[in-house]
């Protein structure tokens, strides 16, 4: 099935070359410069992926990011003249699940909405649910369903790419930069630690007490792991 991308950028010559670059790659794109109208459209066509640009003239792109999660979990690449690392962070925390400073080139960014995708693609593959912490957190990878404490719970494609990479051998640390890679699927240039704000957006969703987290722990100077061990 074709992946449908809705491309919310105003510069008009960048949206068409974007645009062009996106269906040469075999994607459907609704495309919008405004930001009040792709609310609308993420709403109403519910697209596969956002790329959405910060600096958009009537909705500011990291309110549109908002209203966009809160009905939601679409994956969103942020598309910014701003390459400071506090400003990627501050991206990241909204639940973009990568950003690309401009200028940048259009081939790069098709990677990195396929990367994207493909990590959110539920498998084809039969799976049972796994089990952690005496069941606290439940897994079902060929659902791509997530429940703690009996309740299922949305993440974006990274917080799951994060918590399945996690699972993969409970209780061991991984790096912050082998969880980046783990999570993009391809070789990442950008600051590791952009991984602690993903964490902490995984936190709120699943820890009862964030500040104090049971299930994705931080070992200083090492990265994270995860607390429980798999339920035999």
């Amino acid at each position: 099935m074709t992946a449908t991308v809705l491309l919310v950028e105003d510069e008009r010559k960048l949206r068409e070359l974007v645009r062009s670059y996106l269906e040469r790659a075999g994607f459907a794109v609704l495309s919008t410069g405004s930001g009040a109208e792709a609310i609308n459209v993420a709403t109403t066509a519910r697209p596969d992926l956002i790329v959405l640009d910060l600096g958009l003239p009537d909705v500011p792109g990291e309110a549109v990011a908002r209203e966009v999660r809160a009905a939601n979990p679409t994956p969103i690449l942020m598309l910014t003249a701003k390459s400071g690392e506090q400003d990627r962070i501050a991206g990241l925390e909204l639940g973009a699940d990568d950003y690309v400073t401009k200028p940048f080139s259009p081939r790069e960014l098709i990677l990195r909405v396929q990367a994207i995708l493909r990590r959110n693609a539920p498998s084809a593959a039969a799976g049972s649910e796994a089990s952690f912490g005496d069941g606290t957190l439940l897994i079902d990878e060929s659902r791509r369903i997530v429940r703690v404490r009996g309740t299922e719970v949305e993440l974006t494609p990274t917080e799951w790419g994060i918590l399945v990479a996690l699972t993969t051998v409970p209780g061991r640390v991984y790096s912050r930069f082998e969880l980046i890679n783990r999570v993009r699927g391809y070789d990442f240039e950008g600051y590791e630690r952009t991984i602690d704000s993903h964490v902490k957006n995984l936190r709120r969703k699943i820890e009862e007490d964030p500040a104090n987290p049971l299930i994705v722990q931080t070992v200083l100077g090492g990265g994270y792991r995860l607390g429980f061990s798999r339920d035999v």
